[in-house]
């Protein structure tokens, strides 16, 4: 975990913010959740393992940070109403949203059952679009609140395979600045990040073929993959005080990759 201090000027800090996370218990969703955490928010983690929360609530909690659970399947409907439904139960504001949880399946267009492009569909954009419709209410009693959605580089480039998760991350890239438009006068901002490839268990299968890594580095004007913590700290950038002018906007977390495309 990070070890850097909790920043004391009141454009970088979160003390007394309220934030939810999805899919927070590992790669970039736990990163996030941490980053805000180190911040001073109470940060709650969703995600659909009770006994993943479980471990990385104790993970926290030896690094001195404190974080509620909630087990939860985003992408599934009926469980994702009753998440809202408890997230709703209470009269505290909501200051931050950090629209996390998504999947991949990369095949060509062709091989695809319909049955894997609803998996993608459901959990990467019509999660991301129910969950924060429905605490909409929240995030606007806040005076001032903040929603993240972590899309990716294959909505704004080519990517070889992966069209339906492509379509998605898209659609959030555009979902988010249709929200800001929408929602500014709620008092919500809406940012996203997009990050090219992250080491994190969702992309450890392909950067563990050498000949693909090497082609992913040679395409990454850095040369290298970024780190959760790298999205981390540009997604928590949306969420500080700091960025109070800042809305409809998408971050490349890329080493300058999508002026490359793959």
């Amino acid at each position: 975990m990070s070890t850097h201090p909790l920043h004391t000027h009141p454009a970088w800090t979160l003390g007394g913010k309220r934030a939810v996370v999805t899919g927070g218990t590992k790669g970039i969703g736990r990163a996030i959740a941490e980053e805000l955490a180190r911040f001073g928010a109470q940060v709650l983690i969703i995600a659909r393992s009770a006994d993943e929360l479980r471990s990385t609530r104790e993970q926290f909690a030896e690094a001195g940070l404190a974080v509620d659970t909630l087990a939860c399947d985003i992408a599934d409907a009926d469980d994702r109403a009753r998440c809202i439904e408890t997230l709703s139960s209470t009269d505290n504001p909501l200051h931050i949203l950090v629209n996390n949880v998504g999947t991949n399946i990369r095949k060509t267009t062709v091989e695809y059952s319909a049955e894997e492009v609803d998996t993608l569909m459901r959990t990467n954009l019509l999660s991301a679009f129910d969950l924060t419709r429905g605490l909409h209410p929240r995030l606007a009693s806040a005076g001032g609140a903040s929603v993240v959605n972590v899309a990716s580089t294959n909505g704004l480039t080519y990517a070889r395979t992966g069209a339906p998760y492509s379509m998605t991350k898209a659609a959030l890239i555009h979902l988010s600045r249709y929200w800001a438009v929408e929602w500014a006068g709620d008092g919500i901002r809406v940012n996203a990040v997009a990050p090219w490839y992250i080491r994190t268990p969702l992309t450890e299968g392909v950067l563990g073929n050498e000949e693909y890594y090497h082609e992913v580095v040679m395409r990454t004007p850095m040369k290298r993959v970024g780190t959760p913590e790298e999205v981390a700290h540009a997604g928590a950038f949306f969420c500080m005080p700091a960025s109070s002018y800042v809305t409809g906007q998408c971050l490349a977390v890329d080493g300058g990759f999508a002026q490359y495309g793959f």
